[in-house]
């Protein structure tokens, strides 16, 4: 069996998280005799073909480099928003994938197309699929479900790309009821994305006054709160923050007003194999989002042994249980989550446990093994349905 996968995000050299979890599955893929060949958007001194972990990958231009810029941000639906630029970048973005995807197809001949991000991916795929009569999966991560909530104007999309789509995926609980909540009458299946449990496991000395945050630098991510609530704890505790993003300047302001810049660390975006000791190293991860489709920062910290401490939010809730494999606490509120983070640091032993317990649950659902014998069912089972 063959899929052609479509997506905006996909890593650009060894190491790279973004979209990396697409990559994962894609080669686990092959265990279950599915070959993958990607579709994605091109970037800086990228070449148009690729081949990583032998997966092949086509990547397409569409926009002068100057303003070929709307992939690999983050905020590809910000800049749609406030830029005419922008606007016109995202119409050769759909165009240049439309044709991509086509060619793709009539070369590499696939029995199904599985589209990541109902936009722009699933837009596409679904044009495609009406083009060649290939069933298309979309799959949907979390923030392209916000954008559907958030904005009126794209719900009559969403609504159309997961009608037209033979079946639809989430990564998590939470989405799944989310999306039954925009598009009645549709049905989707939790199934998540796979991690690199051959990357992340535990080893190392802990810190025991270290806390790590990793994530975009963005209000969505809630690390403001996680600025104020390290002012308000007890324990002198240190934070390491992973990730860049559009707050950087003013986060940074905030840390000094706040007395706190010799106790954080800027460290930027990093590839993944560096985020392995850092998260052998913290106390806890913390994870301050709202409304996170899954939160895979969360599973990697799991799988190295390291306790979470999070708001009780969206599809964090799948993998972080409260008092058995982290600590959670209502959404925004900065009290409770000083209260939690110094309840955790008071008892090294019991944050152990639940690292201990974390690895576990995080095995069990997040293996690529198993992500990619859950994908190869949904394949077999829209390829084989008696509508085809």
């Amino acid at each position: 069996m063959r899929a052609l996968f479509l997506t905006h995000s996909f890593p650009r050299e060894p190491g790279d998280a973004a979209g990396s979890f697409v990559l994962k599955l894609a080669v686990a893929l092959r265990d279950q005799g599915i070959d993958v060949h990607v579709v994605a958007p091109s970037g800086d001194d990228l070449p148009s073909t690729d081949t990583f972990d032998g997966i092949p990958v086509e990547r397409f231009r569409y926009a002068p480099r100057k303003y070929e810029n709307l992939a690999y941000t983050g905020n590809m639906h910000t800049q749609v928003r406030d830029s005419w630029g922008a606007r016109l970048a995202l119409l050769g973005f759909l165009g240049s994938e439309f044709g991509s995807a086509v060619r793709a197809r009539r070369n590499f001949e696939p029995d199904v197309v599985h589209a990541h991000w109902w936009f722009p991916g699933g837009l596409v795929g679904t044009w495609v699929s009406g083009l060649s009569g290939v069933p298309l999966v979309t799959t949907l991560h979390g923030t392209d479900v916000r954008l559907a909530r958030g904005t009126a104007m794209a719900r009559p999309l969403f609504r159309h790309v997961l009608q037209q789509s033979s079946a639809v995926t989430t990564v998590s609980r939470w989405l799944a009821r989310e999306t039954e909540t925009i598009v009645s009458g549709v049905s989707a299946s939790v199934a998540p994305m796979p991690v690199a449990t051959d990357l992340f496991f535990p080893g190392g000395e802990r810190d025991p006054n270290r806390l790590l945050f990793v994530g975009r630098l963005t209000a969505q991510k809630g690390i403001e709160g996680l600025i104020e609530a390290l002012a308000r704890m007890r324990h002198a505790a240190s934070l390491d923050v992973v990730g860049d993003g559009p707050l950087a300047s003013a986060l940074a302001a905030r840390v000094g007003a706040l007395g706190l810049t010799d106790r954080v660390r800027w460290l930027g975006a990093l590839p993944q194999p560096t985020l392995v000791d850092l998260y052998r190293r913290a106390a806890a991860l913390v994870v301050p989002s709202t409304d996170e489709g899954l939160g895979l920062v969360a599973v990697e910290a799991q799988l190295c042994e390291t306790p979470v401490v999070a708001y009780e939010s969206g599809g964090l809730t799948d993998t972080v249980q409260h008092e058995r494999t982290g600590l959670l606490v209502p959404p925004g509120v900065v009290d409770a989550l000083s209260a939690a983070l110094d309840q955790l640091l008071d008892h090294p032993d019991r944050g152990a446990e639940l690292g201990r317990a974390g690895r576990i649950v995080a095995l069990a659902g997040f293996a690529p093994e198993s992500a990619a014998r859950r994908y190869a069912g949904i394949y077999r089972s829209v390829v084989g349905s008696p509508e085809r």
